[in-house]
């Protein structure tokens, strides 16, 4: 354990400050930092820029954690344990190494705000089976993983404000996102996409406070055009008659998808390598 680590952990202990902050302290393991899994107290623990490889089960003694931050490290897998972390409202496990999410990840009851941008998850098995049951989530950052599907079942976080899924190789969206009435950001670009479903013209996507982003997709020309003159214009578009059969019929064509882009993939930081 490096002396600034030891140093921040010793004065939490002492003055029972609720916010832990470890960032930068070149830490490889959690079991070298004694007693922190005991603190109790703690409602926050930044431990970004480190060097970890895991998550102990024991983070789950943390029982008053409220936002755990454990962005850019390298960390390949999390422990069953961590949804039990009744409290948690915001995680943030961004640019780490992790293939998949735990089993039973979808049980925190109160999450706000999930990040796991940069990692290499995928659809199937690396998200478990009650993923889309985080009912109290108001913004999901999944962008620069490997999805080429989104479950419907993302219809059922009904309280989504923000999903970001830009820069994974999606090559359909589904129709059921148009569920989400609550949402205000939508970042779809960088991926394979052709078309979009009607049904995001029913969400409310172009007010002062709302984002869509669309850039950088092989689209069909009549999204292409559209997009050239703004997001306000396909979202019209998405909502005429013309527009639902083009998209019925290139739905219905079972057409290859655009290739994938294996040399970006395989540059990314997240793939798997030897630790220095």
């Amino acid at each position: 354990m490096s002396k600034a680590a030891k140093k921040t952990l010793d004065e939490a202990r002492e003055t029972g400050n609720p916010e832990l902050d470890l960032q930068e302290k070149q830490i490889t393991s959690l079991e070298d930092l004694p007693g922190l899994l005991s603190l109790e107290h703690i409602t926050r623990l930044t431990l970004t820029h480190n060097r970890l490889t895991k998550v102990p089960a024991a983070i789950a003694n943390l029982i008053n954690l409220e936002i755990l931050n454990l962005f850019n490290n390298i960390i390949e897998e999390l422990p069953t344990s961590i949804s039990s972390l009744n409290k948690l409202r915001i995680l943030n496990v961004g640019m780490n190494r992790l293939d998949e999410l735990p089993r039973g990840f979808g049980s925190f009851p109160v999450l706000e705000v999930l990040d796991i941008t940069y990692n290499n998850i995928s659809e199937g098995d690396s998200l478990p089976g009650n993923f889309f049951m985080l009912e109290s989530l108001r913004a999901l950052y999944m962008g620069d993983n490997d999805f080429e599907y989104i479950s419907p079942e993302i219809k059922n976080l009904k309280n989504l404000q923000i999903l970001s899924l830009r820069d994974n190789d999606l090559i359909v969206v589904p129709r059921e996102i148009g569920e989400l009435t609550r949402l205000r950001e939508l970042h779809l670009q960088g991926n394979r996409l052709e078309v979009l479903p009607p049904e995001v013209g029913q969400l409310d996507l172009l007010g002062t406070r709302s984002c869509l982003r669309l850039e950088g997709n092989p689209w069909v020309p009549m999204i292409a055009d559209q997009l050239l003159l703004g997001p306000s214009h396909v979202m019209d578009m998405l909502r005429n008659e013309s527009y639902k059969f083009v998209y019925q019929r290139h739905i219905s064509s079972g057409s290859q998808p655009p290739p994938k882009n294996f040399e970006a993939k395989n540059r990314k930081i997240s793939r798997k390598r030897d630790v220095a």
